[in-house]
C-alpha cells in the first residue's frame, strides 16, 4: 500500500510548475524613455528595465509592477547579501495628498519606520509614477564596487503604517522575489529557487513520513494482528514502518530548522511549535520501544496506554501540521487535493478494516463460547480493539 502512495506524493510535490510571463519588451514608458535590456522577473508579475553605463559605473533602471492606488512597490540592491535584510531599497507609493512619491530606505530590519534615508550607494535621480494599475520606479544609481552582477530584491504590498510602506505577505511570491542579475548579459538567477526546493523537500519528507508512513504503520498494528497468518509479521512490519517514518521525518525536520534559521524576521509560530511537539513525541515513542516491558510485566498495561496515546497524538498533529505547511508554501491546489485524497483513502481503508476485524473477532468469540480470550479491553488499554491476548504478547 505504501509503495504505491509514496511515489505519487513525491511526483506531486516535485514536478515543476510554470507560469507564463508577459514579455518585458512590450512595456512602454513616459517621456519616451528607452532602456537597453529588460527582464521579466519570475515573481509578482514585475519587470525590470535598465541601461548600464560602463564609463561611470551607473545604471538607469525602471522597475514596474501591477498595483492599486492603495499599495506600494519597492526595488533594491543588496550589496552584502541575497535577501531583504541589508537591502538598499527605493519605495514608491501614493502619499497622503494623492501624489506619487519615491523614497529611499536601507533595510536594516524587516519593517522600516521612517522615510528617505540615504542608501549605501549614490542615487543620482529617483522618481515614480502610477497609471493604469501599474506603478513604476525610475532611478539612476551608482553600482557598488562597479559590480555588474547584482543581488536584487523587489516587492509589492498594500500594508502601511502611519502612511508609510511597512511589511508584506510572508508566504508565496513575496518571499521569493530575490535573485542575481547580470547587467551585461541580462541573465537572471532566482535565488528563491534553491529555497523553494528546500521547502518542497521539507514538505515531501514530512508528508511522506509523519503524514503517510505513520498512519500506515498504525493501520498495520491495529488490524493485521487479528489475522493469525500475519502473526508475528505484523509486529515487525509495524516497527519497521514506524522507524522508517521517524528517520525520514527527522530529515524533514532538520531541513525545517535550516529554513527557519535562514528566515530572519519571518517565523511561522504555529507550524514551528507543532513541529517541535511532533518531533519530541515521536522521539519518545521510538525510545519507548527499547523500554518496552515484558508481555507479562505488571507495567505492560500502562506502557500500552502510553504507546497508543502518543502514537495517535503524533498522527493527528502530523496531519494538522502538513495542512499548516500547505498554507505556508501555497502550492497549486492539486497538491493539496492529492494529499487530501491520500489521507481520505487511508481513512477509508481503516474504516473497512475496522468493520472486518470486528466481525472476525466477534465470530471467534461466538465460536469459542468464552469471553476470556477476546474480552474487550484485554488488549492493554485500547478498549475498542478487542483483538485478544495476542496483542499483549507482541505489541
Amino acid at each position: 500500500m505504501s509503495m504505491s502512495i509514496i511515489p505519487l506524493l513525491l511526483l506531486l510535490f516535485l514536478l515543476p510548475s510554470s507560469t507564463p510571463q508577459q514579455s518585458c519588451t512590450l512595456d512602454n514608458f513616459s517621456k519616451n524613455r528607452i532602456f537597453t535590456l529588460c527582464n521579466s522577473l519570475p515573481e509578482l508579475s514585475s519587470t525590470l528595465h535598465w541601461t548600464y553605463h560602463a564609463s561611470n559605473s551607473t545604471v538607469d533602471i525602471a522597475y514596474r509592477a501591477p498595483q492599486s492606488a492603495d499599495g506600494w512597490i519597492a526595488w533594491a540592491l543588496n550589496p552584502t547579501g541575497s535577501g531583504m535584510i541589508g537591502a538598499q531599497a527605493i519605495f514608491a507609493f501614493l502619499d497622503s495628498t494623492g501624489s506619487m512619491t519615491a523614497i529611499s530606505y536601507p533595510l536594516a530590519n524587516t519593517s522600516p519606520t521612517v522615510s528617505n534615508i540615504s542608501l549605501s550607494y549614490k542615487v543620482y535621480s529617483m522618481e515614480s509614477e502610477f497609471a493604469n494599475g501599474v506603478m513604476i520606479i525610475y532611478a539612476t544609481i551608482e553600482l557598488p564596487g562597479n559590480k555588474t552582477r547584482i543581488n536584487q530584491v523587489w516587492q509589492v504590498s498594500d500594508l502601511f503604517t502611519n502612511g508609510f510602506p511597512n511589511g508584506h505577505r510572508t508566504t508565496g511570491p513575496n518571499v521569493l522575489s530575490t535573485g542575481v542579475l547580470d547587467l551585461l548579459s541580462g541573465q537572471f538567477t532566482a535565488a528563491g529557487n534553491s529555497r523553494l526546493n528546500l521547502k518542497n523537500r521539507h514538505g515531501v519528507l514530512n508528508a511522506v513520513s509523519w503524514g503517510i508512513l505513520m498512519p500506515i504503520g498504525a493501520i498495520m498494528a491495529r488490524y493485521l494482528r487479528v489475522f493469525k497468518s500475519a502473526d508475528p509479521a505484523w509486529f515487525y512490519l509495524h516497527v519497521g514502518c514506524q522507524i522508517s517514518a521517524y528517520a525520514v521525518g527527522v530529515s524533514g525536520w532538520v531541513i525545517g530548522l535550516m529554513l527557519g534559521s535562514d528566515s530572519k524576521g519571518i517565523t511561522y509560530h504555529t507550524h514551528r511549535n507543532i513541529g517541535i511537539a511532533l518531533f519530541c513525541l515521536a522521539t519518545l515513542q521510538v525510545f519507548a520501544l527499547f523500554l518496552r516491558p515484558n508481555k507479562k510485566h505488571k507495567h505492560r498495561f500502562y506502557w500500552n496506554i502510553y504507546h497508543h496515546l502518543t502514537g495517535y497524538a503524533v498522527i493527528i498533529l502530523s496531519v494538522i501540521n502538513i495542512f499548516k505547511g500547505f498554507d505556508i508554501l501555497q502550492p497549486e491546489n492539486k497538491w493539496k487535493q492529492a494529499y487530501i485524497a491520500i489521507v481520505s483513502a487511508l481513512g477509508g481503508i481503516a474504516v473497512i478494516l475496522e468493520a472486518a476485524t470486528w466481525a472476525i473477532v466477534l465470530n471467534r468469540k461466538k465460536k469459542s463460547g468464552s469471553s476470556d480470550k477476546f474480552q474487550q479491553g484485554e488488549n492493554g488499554g485500547n478498549g475498542n480493539a478487542g483483538y485478544g491476548s495476542r496483542y499483549n504478547q507482541e505489541a
